[in-house]
């Protein structure tokens, strides 16, 4: 075997640990990886935004966070243990309102922000769909979950936030 053909030989070894590593990394969970579906901030430049995800786990929120809210509104569904969303606020909001838009399917929503502060909804009038409008949001982390009013039901859904 002449040195190019074991040169050719070695290279093609090592690039093929190289792509059976990565394909087992890619196997394994994220690292650091802290919501379902992903994450927002807004602040000056931006005051608004769309997020995706589904519905689909069947850990009692209520359980996770809290039984009910800073206004007495009492938490409710089932979704999963993890965030699907998390809203990071750069700076105060007088008003915020986040809108769960599943088709009308029977969705929740709760919210939990700085310091424990929670924030829980429900059906939005003749609409199935979950919803919080609220004022005061003071600028952090906040945790989103949206759930459904029974355990295990998965629902594709579009979550809107704007002032």
């Amino acid at each position: 075997m002449t040195v190019l053909a074991k040169a050719i030989a070695e290279i093609s070894w090592v690039t093929k640990s190289i792509l059976i590593l990565a394909m087992a990394l890619s196997a394994l969970p994220a690292v650091g990886q802290d919501t379902n579906f992903g994450k927002l901030a807004l602040g000056a430049d931006r005051t608004s935004g769309v997020l995706t995800g589904s519905t689909g786990g069947s850990t009692s929120l209520p359980a996770i966070v809290s039984n009910s809210d800073l206004h007495s509104v009492k938490c409710l569904g089932f979704g999963d243990p993890k965030p699907d969303h998390l809203l990071i606020l750069q700076q105060d909001f007088p008003n915020l309102s986040v809108r769960v838009n599943s088709g009308g399917s029977d969705t929740t929503l709760v919210i939990q922000g700085p310091n424990g502060v929670v924030r829980c909804g429900d059906d939005m009038g003749s609409n199935k769909d979950a919803s919080i409008t609220d004022t005061n949001w003071k600028a952090g982390k906040y945790k989103i979950w949206v759930g459904t009013s029974a355990p295990g039901i998965q629902r594709d859904y579009t979550l809107t936030v704007q002032p």
